[in-house]
């Protein structure tokens, strides 16, 4: 009997598994997929939970692979909700829930079509899923880990289909070819304390670092490339922790976020902070100290048969071309890229992490009958 990815997709937002907690959601996919004839082996580490399953001999010719996550942001303020945040509750065509969209409707879909693929049609190759359970984290143990016990035995995928959703209000819209890259730096500028009434005995840490965030917000990086709109710098906090007016304070702390293009990486933007860095440092006399944590480095998965596979089955099933974006945040595509082309489609996002996050109960089932064409067209 075919699997209901409608149920499937409400047995897994009836697990809480906020980040980084498992919840039962993998325990009851591994149940699923090992009774589908999948081999199944939790790649937990480091407090994480997930889950690597394989249909079909290790190290065939072809592999197709998908990567999605379990794992949801906290539901927010329970009182805002107008239903049971982990109730699948259905009223006027939607499933209620939080990752309802983001993304337990997608792993369903995609688990109930292999299950069904791969038993009404055994390819000659292999199916994989690597789900992980620290996506919506700091993704340290996640996809990271699967990848690293991918590695370590052997395990491959040709290709890989991420399920994050991808469509901005309508099914079939968009697929993801590459990402961003993204990086977060903090600056603190070190000044000398003193009066206001007296600057002159002072050196204020604020002019300095007003001149810094000026520079940095006011620069183009670059006016877009082949697949990427124009890179970004934004500046998300300035603080300096002095509720006194007749104090100049001795520090200032600024934050920016960098959403960049295949133009650059994360290094040369490093690189370009540090010129900015010295320039006011030389200017003001001041020391300035830089931390930055780096999320991911831009990629792109060129337009070919990857896309060319995915664009036609979702043609097929909805009638829409979807368009090739890099746009976006960061997603765990950045991690696979490494391993096997990689592109990313799935539901329609609108709800994400929001409030009553919801989804369409018709779009699970459609999904569901793009990904089994993806796979009945990947190995025909």
């Amino acid at each position: 009997m075919p699997i209901d990815p409608v149920a499937l997709t409400a047995d897994l937002i009836r697990c809480p598994s906020v980040t980084p907690v498992e919840g039962g959601a993998l325990v009851l996919l591994e149940k699923l997929l090992t009774e589908g004839g999948f081999t199944c082996t939790r790649v937990d580490r480091g407090g994480i939970a997930n889950l690597y399953a394989r249909w079909g001999r290790q190290g065939a010719n072809r592999t197709f692979g998908f990567n999605g996550h379990t794992d949801v942001v906290p539901i927010g303020n329970q009182d805002d909700w107008t239903v049971d945040p982990f109730g699948a509750e259905i009223k006027d065509g939607y499933m209620y829930g939080r990752g309802a969209t983001d993304m337990k409707s997608g792993v369903a879909a995609f688990a109930a079509a292999a299950i069904d693929f791969v038993q009404d049609t055994p390819p000659d190759g292999a199916v994989v899923l690597a789900i992980t359970g620290d996506e919506e984290a700091d993704a340290l143990d996640g996809t990271t880990a699967l990848l690293d016990w991918m590695a370590a035995n052997n395990e491959v995928m040709s290709v890989c289909l991420v399920g994050e959703p991808t469509c901005p209000s309508e099914m079939g819209e968009t697929m993801k070819i590459g990402r961003r890259g993204s990086l977060t730096a903090w600056f603190t500028v070190n000044g000398e304390q003193g009066h206001s009434a007296y600057p002159h005995r002072a050196n204020n840490p604020l002019p300095a670092m007003a001149r810094l965030v000026d520079r940095l917000s006011s620069h183009v990086l670059d006016e877009g490339t082949d697949h990427f709109d124009p890179s970004t710098l934004a500046v998300v906090t300035i603080d300096t922790g002095n509720p006194a007016t007749n104090v100049i304070p001795a520090s200032c702390t600024a934050a920016v976020n960098v959403r960049f293009n295949d133009a650059h990486s994360s290094q040369s933007i490093i690189d370009w902070f540090a010129e900015e860095v010295a320039q006011i440092k030389g200017t003001f006399g001041v020391d300035i100290d830089t931390k930055v944590k780096v999320s991911g480095e831009s990629f792109v998965t060129p337009p070919g048969d990857l896309s060319d596979l995915i664009g036609n089955a979702v043609k097929a099933e909805t009638g829409r071309t979807p368009e090739l974006s890099t746009s976006g945040g960061t997603s765990d595509a950045r991690f696979v890229k490494n391993h096997c082309p990689v592109v990313e489609f799935g539901l329609v996002g609108k709800t994400m992490h929001q409030v009553d996050e919801r989804v369409l109960v018709a779009q699970i089932s459609q999904l569901k009958a793009i990904y089994k064409r993806i796979l009945t067209d990947y190995f025909a």
